[in-house]
Order: structure tokens, then sequence, then C-alpha cells
């Protein structure tokens, strides 16, 4: 046991009885001594400095973190940035001094707060501490770079903070708006400003607007002005001629912010819809107003070539997330206004300033500036391609017209068309459905596809016979009759329609249109020269052009099964099929000494030329083609297309449709020419009629062709 042992000099004592051999007397026995430890003076100090050494630790630890939340304003700081970036304003507010807190709400501080940083879309604020001063006793200066994100890019700037200690709280900010930004006062406000980009035009090569911001006129209803006693039958019969329903336009009326004076708008139509607009104005209460659009000055005439544009959809948003887009941006849809999306929908711009107490501009916090789009300047020719629409519209059928020595487009018309303004001003479900299902497909655009090309494809396969060596112009056959077939070939024969006297070689089998000679043409070219022909000029491949195109074959599987295929194909039947834009580009290299023009559709800075296949064929074989084709129109098939002081090569076809001499198929009606001369425009056109069997055929398209261009 441990005692005190009472004296001025007393120390610690430990006394143990120890046991002892029987008869020896017993005594205290002091520690240190045998039978008692006594502690050494060293340890006991030792042990009293090690328990004064843990009870200082602890109160250093209290220190620290004392002064963790009361002596370190830096840290306050960086705490409420934080706070800042995770939208913590209820955080944000406790932070404050008391004195900020008696200057505004804890509501108010929220709604400012937020309304600022959310409304500008900030994010990522960071800040660095360039300084921290002591202003007196309780008062800590911090100066400090900020930079964050915004929607209209970073911004960063240089600021000052106060903190003020308090003995309970720690380190307090004092607070104004001038933390958000430094010229931001407690009255100001901070205004976001969208300046809309304007979309890009499209226009032709002589700058006449095919797409672009135009005139319209807004049909609406002034409600007090409706006469009441004829009430609904007004709205209904305002509905029929706007192409609407009566329940709409009653639901467009009892919305909340219509007034009897307001002036509610119907239906956006064509500002030179002028009889609908008298039909209209006839009913009490209707106004029309002049308003801006999209619009498509030509129409019916070149809606497939330019598209339309309309309201983005909620799936088209979120596949063109971050490109600037919003749920009221209109979109291309079709054509060239979906093709060049990227370059005719512009940027929007965006602007963030401080606004003062009396709406004066203070400050520019952040500004992107407005974009435009692009105006795209296209090759077309629109007085070309408005003349030639005229004379196919009532037809199916297209005209693809090019420069042949440079492969400008001059006009691409597809007919049956339609009114890319109904798809802007609005359609209504009759109208489309219309449109929609209509067998002759007017939404299809023709000069797209691919087709049998009949006899205009007979040059090119005497093109390729004479550029591989396998045939040659003075080649004669032997034959007679508008029949024939090979041995073995059973029942199948070669038909032809006209009998002509004369040696069956290849100018006559062209003058003629002759298919027995290219049939018989095709076998001694043979099945390997002939698709290799072909495939040098790019059939089954896929070319380069700012619209899609599909794909010229001569079969269906890349191979010409037997000699009867082959034989069919020497004529442009069997399973030929061309792109008219492609068969374009062909022809070209008749007119270029055999060298194929890459077509384009706009305008380029130089007057470059740019060849899809140099050397499709020699120049031996294209010039010989060539000779022979202006023999079609002065003497030949094509006689009606002769125009006095021109020079013009050509070809007619026929292709029939099913595989079939079926007298009652239908037959698609060719007809293919350039100019072969320089007295005027080069001209090179491709053009085709559906159902042409009672038209007359190329001949339908020839007086077409020769009463818009020549």
């Amino acid at each position: 046991m441990f005692q005190k042992r009472p004296g001025p000099n007393w120390q610690l004592t430990c006394f143990k009885k120890d046991p002892v051999p029987i008869g020896t007397a017993t005594k205290d026995r002091p520690c240190g001594k045998k039978g008692g430890v006594k502690l050494n003076k060293k340890i006991v100090i030792g042990i009293i400095i090690a328990i004064i050494i843990v009870a200082l630790a602890g109160v250093g630890v209290a220190v620290y973190i004392l002064n963790q939340n009361k002596t370190n304003p830096e840290e306050i700081w960086k705490s409420y940035i934080s706070k800042i970036n995770e939208q913590k304003y209820e955080e944000m507010y406790q932070m404050l001094s008391e004195t900020s807190k008696q200057q505004i709400s804890q509501e108010d501080f929220i709604t400012r707060n937020k309304n600022i940083y959310e409304g500008i879309e900030m994010s990522d604020m960071e800040v660095q501490i360039t300084g921290v001063e002591e202003e007196d006793s309780k008062t800590s200066k911090i100066t400090y770079n900020s930079s964050m994100n915004t929607e209209a890019g970073k911004v960063e700037f240089s600021n000052i903070v106060r903190l003020t200690e308090d003995k309970e709280q720690g380190y307090t900010i004092n607070w104004s708006s001038n933390l958000i930004f430094p010229q931001l006062n407690n009255t100001d406000k901070v205004r976001v400003k969208t300046v809309k980009s304007e979309r890009g035009e499209i226009v032709d090569k002589n700058g006449v607007v095919l797409a672009g911001e135009g005139d319209i006129s807004s049909v609406g209803i002034v409600p007090g002005k409706l006469n009441q006693e004829s009430k609904d039958a007004d709205i209904e019969k305002i509905a029929s001629l706007l192409g609407t329903t009566s329940t709409s336009i009653n639901n467009t009326l009892s919305a909340s912010w219509v007034k009897d004076d307001s002036f509610v708008p119907i239906k956006e139509v064509s500002k030179d819809a002028t009889e609908l607009k008298e039909q209209l104005l006839q009913i009490s209460g209707i106004k029309i107003n002049t308003d801006t659009a999209r619009v498509y000055p030509l129409g019916e005439a070149a809606a497939h070539l330019v598209g339309y544009v309309q309201n983005i959809t909620a799936e088209e948003l979120e596949a063109n997330k971050g490109k600037g887009y919003t749920s009221t941006s209109i979109i291309g849809k079709a054509g060239l206004e979906k093709q060049y999306e990227d370059r005719l929908k512009g940027t929007d711009g965006l602007d963030i300033y401080i606004e003062d107490e009396n709406g004066e501009r203070k400050a520019e916090i952040a500004k992107i500036d407005v974009q435009n789009g692009e105006t795209i300047k296209l090759t077309i020719d629109s007085t070309i391609q408005t003349k030639l629409y005229n004379e196919i519209k009532d037809n199916q059928g297209f005209f693809v017209v090019m420069e042949p020595q440079t492969g400008a487009l001059l006009a691409l018309v597809s007919t049956p068309s339609y009114n890319p303004n109904d798809f802007v001003l609005g359609m209504s479900t009759e109208k489309w459905n219309s449109i929609k299902d209509n067998q002759a497909k007017p939404m299809l655009a023709r000069y797209l596809q691919t087709y049998c090309p009949g006899s205009t494809f007979k040059p090119v396969t005497g093109a390729v016979g004479l550029t591989s060596g396998s045939l040659s112009a003075n080649d004669t056959f032997s034959y007679s009759g508008l029949s024939w077939k090979k041995d073995g070939w059973g029942e199948y024969d070669i038909t032809t329609l006209t009998a002509y006297s004369g040696p069956k070689n290849l100018r006559n089998a062209l003058i003629y249109s002759d298919n027995i000679y290219f049939a018989q043409a095709a076998i001694k070219i043979g099945a390997t020269n002939f698709k290799s022909g072909l495939d040098k000029i790019k059939f089954g491949e896929s070319i380069d052009f700012p619209l899609s195109l599909s794909k010229s074959q001569y079969s269906n599987d890349g191979n010409i099964r037997d000699e009867k295929m082959l034989a069919d194909s020497g004529y442009g039947q069997g399973e030929i099929l061309v792109n008219p834009i492609h068969m374009a580009s062909i022809y070209s290299a008749f007119a270029n000494n055999g060298n194929m023009v890459k077509p384009y559709l706009e305008v380029k800075e130089d007057n470059s030329v740019e060849y899809l296949v140099e050397g499709a064929f020699t120049q031996e074989a294209a010039n010989t083609i060539k000779d022979d084709l202006i023999q079609v129109v002065e003497q030949g098939t094509a006689t009606d297309m002769k125009v006095s002081g021109r020079t013009i090569a050509g070809k007619t076809g026929t292709a029939e449709l099913k595989g079939s001499k079926d007298a009652k198929a239908d037959v698609l009606g060719w007809f293919d020419c350039f100019t072969a001369d320089n007295n005027g425009n080069q001209l090179l056109v491709i053009s085709m009629v559906e159902n042409a069997r009672d038209l007359g055929g190329s001949h339908y398209l020839i007086s077409k062709i020769k009463s818009a261009l020549f």
C-alpha cells in the first residue's frame, strides 16, 4: 500500500510484510531495501512531465479546432465558394455576419443568388486568394481572383471580401451583392439577353433567293369584334378556310392572356394568298398582320432541291444537344435545308450584363457575338429551273441540266412536287394526307433515284466497247428484220422498232436506235470488258454530292449471269439502272474528249474543273460517239430537236418496265442531249418522263426542252 509519512521532509514509502524464518524478529522494511520498493526520483519527475505534455496537447488540439472555426478567414471564404458551386444557398446565408443578415432576409438572399447564378448557368467557380490583411482586431480583408463558366463563356474578375470575427461563430462574411460581381450593387439586376441569329439564305447563281426570310401574312382574330350572333358559324367558316378546326380556334381564344382587344394569331398564310385573305376579311373580327418567316419563293419548282424547315422535335433536340438549339428552334427537314443545316443555322448571340435601377446598362459581364448563318450560293439558274418545272409539272419525271464543260448544275427538277411553304406556315392533316397518300409520290426527288435508261444507254455501250478495243466503229453485224436471237436461246429473242438500209454499224445503230446491234455488240465486247468499263465510270459506287444519290448498277448482284442478260444490258435493259446526275457526268465525257466532269451544286471561288473520272473513255471513242449523236439529231430518231444555228447531240430512249414486252406495260421516256458547238450557252440535259406510252415518249420531252431552253 502507498502512504504519506508525516514530517517536513516526507517521502512516498512502501511497506510490505515479508515472510521470515520462525523465531526471527519482524520490523518495517523501507522501499529500496530487501523486502520493499522505493521509486526513483527521476522516474517520478518523468511521469509528471508526461502528464503535463498530454494535457498541453489536448489544449493545443482544442485551440487548433477553435482557430479553425474562428481565426482562419481563408478557409471560411473557400467554404462559402464551395457552397455556391453546390447551390446550397441556405447554408451560404448562415455564414453571413449578423449585420449582413439585418440588411437582407434569408428568402431574398436565396432568391437573388439563385436567380443570378442559375440564370447565367454558372458552373465551376474557383477562387485564388492573393492576399489576407487584418484591418482591425475583428476584421480581415481577403483579396482574390475569381473565375467561373457561364452560358456566355468564362468570366474572370478580381474582388475583395471582408470577414468579421465573432466570439461565438468565429469569422462571418460581410455580404453585399458586389460579392457576386464587383460592379453589382444591391439595387442592380443581372440581365441575360439572347440575340437571335438569322438563318442563312440559299440563293441561285444570280443571287435570286431560293430560301430566306420573307414577308408572310398572320391571320388572327380580335375576340371583341366577333359578331356574337353568328360567332359559332363564323369560327366554323374561318376554320374551313384556314384548314384547321373550330375546336382548335376556340381553344386558342380561351387562353388566359386573351382579352377582347387582343390580336389572337390563328395561322400564317402566304402573302400572295390574295383570294384567301379577301374571303377571310369579310368575316367580322378577322385581322391580318404582316410577319416574317422562312419562305421559298420558287415554291413547287425547287421544293425537292431546297427542302424546308420546321420546328425542332424533342428527339432532334436531344440528338443535337450542345449545338445551340432550343425547344423553339427551327431545323432543316429535307433537301439542302437539311444537308446544309450546320452552315445555315447560325449561332445565337448572348449578352450577360448589369442593369441599374433606372434600367440603364451599367457593365458587361460576358458576351458571345451573334453569328448569322452562311449564305449558300448554288449553281442553279432559277429561270431555267422554273421554266422546266412548268413544262413538266403535270407529269411524273425529272430534268437534270448541267454545263457539260464544268459540271455546274443549272437545274434539278422533279415532278410532281409540293409547296415547301406549306410545311413552314402549317399544314392541315387533310392536306398532308393528300400529299403522303398520293401514288404519284410528290415528295420523291426523282433525280436522286435510279431508273432503267433504255436506249439512252447505247452510247455508253458503244464507248465502253471502243475504249476497250473489243469493238470498232467499222464493225458490222449480219441480221435482217426486226427480230433476232442467238442459237440456243429458245423462245427468247431481241426486237427493234426500225428497219433501215445500210450497214449494221455503230453510227447507223445509234441513228436508228437499233436494239439488235447493241445486243450483239455487248456480246462481242464480252461480260468482262463490259463490267470493267462500267466499273471505271463509277457503276456500283457512291458519288460525292451534297444530296445522296442512288448508285448506278449493271445488275442486282454485281454479276452478268449469261449472254441473254449481257445482250439486254447492251441496249439499256436487263438489270441496268442509272442515276440521272451520274448519267449527266457520263454524257459529259462525250463533250470533253473522254473526261467525265464532276457534277457540283455550289458556286466555287475559282473556275477550276474537277473530273469525276479522267479518261473514262478514250478521246477517239468519245468523239466518235459525239459525232454519231449529232447525226441522231440531224437525221435520226431526234430530228425534232434540231435548233437553227445550234449543233446538238442527243439520244432518245424508251425503257420497258416490268422486264416484259407486254404492250400494256408502262414505259419510261428518256431524252439526253448536249450542245456540241460554241454558239451560245453550253447545256447538257438528262430528262425522263414516266407513263410515256401515251405521251409520245422521248418526243414529248424534246418539245419541253426546246420550249424552255432554246
